[in-house]
């Protein structure tokens, strides 16, 4: 009979789990269409709000810093899916608009993998969704994340290089938890922080 695991390695699991469906989606996201999540996301909000929008406007729309942002569309410009013009009249001011090639990108693209979690979310009854809520912040307290930008974009990794010195290690398929380490396929241990 195999060994019945403790609930601090059911819940370690269980967000191992959660992980490595994000990291999937990301990686199918990348190699079937060539853009990450946070890619994807500043695309589909830039073709919702059409050509007034800026920088901050989509910045607000997906929950992440200008500066990531920026990064993000330096990336969508160069592959030809975004153009950036500035203002006639406050040469500050830029607008950001979805190209042909973007549109044909989007509509080939699938869905984030948070709007299908959302799609599921919404038929859990309210007071679940509240618990399912403290629960995760407590998790992300206890894991010393409260203080991460954080997008509701489920994506693995860092966003970009601007915050990949601020995120945390991720634990990747293969990798095993063990305490304050991660242990990963080659016996490397690095440390981790839940």
């Amino acid at each position: 009979m195999g060994s019945v695991l403790s609930i601090e390695d059911q819940i370690v699991a269980a967000i191992r789990r959660i992980m490595r469906a994000v990291d999937l989606h990301s990686r199918h996201l990348a190699e079937a269409h060539g853009l990450t999540g946070p890619q994807l996301a500043i695309l589909q909000a830039a073709s919702r709000l059409g050509v007034a929008s800026s920088t901050g406007v989509l910045a607000r729309a997906v929950h992440l810093s200008g500066p990531t942002v920026t990064g993000i569309l330096d990336r969508l410009a160069r592959s030809g899916l975004v153009e950036r013009t500035r203002s006639g009249q406050d040469r500050r001011s830029v607008t950001i608009t979805v190209t042909a090639l973007g549109e044909e990108v989007l509509a080939a693209a699938p869905s984030l993998l948070q709007d299908r979690f959302r799609a599921e979310l919404e038929r859990v009854e309210d007071w679940e969704q509240s618990m399912i809520l403290a629960t995760l912040q407590r998790i992300a307290a206890m894991m010393d994340a409260e203080s991460l930008d954080a997008s509701p974009v489920l994506v693995q990794g860092p966003v970009d290089a601007a915050t990949q010195a601020e995120a945390p290690p991720m634990l990747s398929a293969g990798s095993v938890w063990d305490g304050g380490e991660m242990i990963t396929d080659d016996g490397q241990a690095s440390a981790v922080t839940f």
